[in-house]
């Protein structure tokens, strides 16, 4: 009998459009890794990526970014967007000759078209991701005004693409509206690290330094602090709460000077503390603080990076109960729920965990428990993109455990 050909690595040509440093740098970064982990060869595209290797470094195309964006009309910061194609094509074209690539890996961005162009010319095949549906987001934050030429961009990605991967279910369905059919669209959430777990001593260290003792309660946040967010909930609750309890403020944001202001007239300041930006590296330790982790806030179709690490980390959960949220978190089992329309419900939730012990341990362990056995993790996510990197581009099938398979369309990863 003749012996099965041996696989090879896929090569992976990974583009992208994000200048920022943040939990999007963050979900490339881990993307990335988790496909070279499995012995895949990724060649990453994008501003100011300095090459393959060079995933989470920093650069200056953030701010400049930004200022363009305060200080020029709306209108010609998105025509800038749309021209960006021009030196995105030159650059994807020139790197698919040289690296030959078996797949498209492309995180979407609205007018970003360079990729779609290269896999009708090259007859690459495209998975396309999708965090965001970014016209419908940008038209109610961001004053977006070509409106009519950000829809017609974002339903030919979501049409042409080969494969699209939104992060949940509630994304799924938008997609599933524009492309006509629930053929080639996977949900894979957001993931987490089960080993990256600061050492006792490292976490031991940060709360002596942040002059925190054993006896305190620790509620944290870590994220972008927007007056949406609802850490001022929080905020206000600390009143009714036992004096032992404090709150940690991991990140910085534009609402940051009015809590600060707020924690003053309120007479909790000492019980609260700004950390500002942190290294994504310090973030674990942080994290292990926690006592009772606030994932206070989530736009209805995201898939939050920061709650798949509480989660991998053990922390006792307080999340809004709405349904993307619940296609991951189920109430008194592995997080406390609240209705994100009423404060008193988010109130309630931490009063009751402040007050129990066992039930934080219980649900931070059912946590832990669920990003294991689902699993929700980077690792589990690159085995998928694999299976269908590999269905799509006809290269050799990988002996794939059951549990990386590609769900049926659309499936939610079932807890």
């Amino acid at each position: 009998m003749t012996a099965p050909a041996p696989e090879r690595p896929l090569r992976i040509l990974y583009h992208h459009r994000i200048a920022a440093s943040d939990g999007m740098r963050v979900h490339i970064t881990a993307v990335v890794e988790a496909l070279r982990a499995r012995g895949h060869i990724v060649k990453v595209v994008g501003p100011g990526d300095r090459g393959a290797e060079d995933v989470r470094a920093p650069n200056r195309l953030e701010a400049t970014a930004d200022r363009l964006r305060r200080h020029l009309p709306g209108a010609v910061f998105e025509l800038l967007e749309m021209l960006y194609n021009l030196p995105a094509w030159q650059l994807l074209s020139r790197e698919a000759l040289l690296f030959r690539p078996d797949i498209l890996y492309e995180r979407y961005n609205l007018f970003l078209l360079a990729g779609l162009y290269l896999k009708r010319r090259r007859k690459i095949p495209m998975i396309l991701e999708v965090n965001a549906p970014l016209a419908a987001e940008r038209a109610a934050f961001g004053n977006l005004r070509l409106r009519a030429l950000a829809r017609a961009c974002e339903t030919a990605l979501w049409r042409h693409s080969d494969a699209v991967l939104p992060v949940t279910n509630v994304l799924a369905q938008e997609v599933r509206e524009v492309r006509g059919t629930a053929t080639g669209i996977h949900v894979v959430p957001n993931g987490a690290h089960l080993d990256r777990v600061a050492p006792p001593q490292a976490v031991a260290a940060l709360r002596r330094r942040l002059g925190l003792s054993e006896s305190m309660i620790v509620l944290g946040f870590v994220g972008f602090v927007r007056a949406w967010h609802g850490v001022g909930w929080a905020i206000e609750a600390l009143p009714d709460l036992p004096g032992n309890v404090h709150l940690l403020v991991v990140g910085d944001g534009p609402a940051r000077q009015a809590l600060e202001t707020r924690t003053a007239e309120l007479g909790v300041a000492g019980r609260v503390r700004f950390l500002g930006r942190t290294s994504h590296d310090d973030i674990p330790a942080h994290m292990q603080l926690f006592d009772i982790a606030l994932q206070t806030a989530s736009v209805a179709y995201a898939s939050p990076l920061k709650l798949f690490e509480y989660m991998a980390l053990g922390r006792a959960i307080i999340a809004p109960d709405q349904p993307n949220i619940r296609e991951i978190l189920q109430h008194d089992a592995n997080a406390l729920l609240f209705d994100p329309s009423r404060r008193e419900t988010f109130t309630a939730a931490l009063i009751r965990l402040c007050g129990d012990e066992l039930l934080r341990r219980r649900l931070g362990r059912a946590a832990r428990g669920t990003v294991e056995e689902t699993p929700l993790t980077w690792a589990h996510n690159a085995a998928r993109i694999e299976t269908l990197a590999r269905r799509l581009s006809g290269v050799a099938s990988a002996s794939v455990h059951p549990a990386a398979a590609m769900p049926p369309a659309t499936e939610a990863p079932h807890l």
